[in-house]
């Protein structure tokens, strides 16, 4: 039932719900966690790599930490695909 409804975030289902909001409410609850500590002496990044099911096959190529400039870096949490659009833009 839930098809109909779950094409824009602006149309709700007749339960009262709006499905896009609920789907990134989900994803970024599947999120790992990124911490950044600084200390005099230097910044530590941490960046947790969550599996979400031991069926799913663990992807190599996922990146937590990118260099945004010679100075600058940063740790994800969240949605890949918006991350990476936020660094692209970050290094212009």
């Amino acid at each position: 039932m839930s098809r109909r409804y779950d094409n824009h975030t602006t149309i709700f289902s007749p339960e009262g719900r709006l499905y896009q909001v609920e789907y990134a409410m989900e994803a970024v609850g599947n999120a790992g966690t990124a911490i950044g500590i600084l200390s005099k002496d230097g910044v530590v990044l941490v960046g947790e790599k969550k599996v979400t099911s031991k069926l799913l096959q663990t992807s190599t190529s996922t990146e937590k930490m990118y260099k945004i400039d010679d100075h600058i870096a940063c740790a994800v949490a969240g949605i890949m695909s918006d991350a990476n659009i936020l660094i692209n833009t970050a290094r212009v």
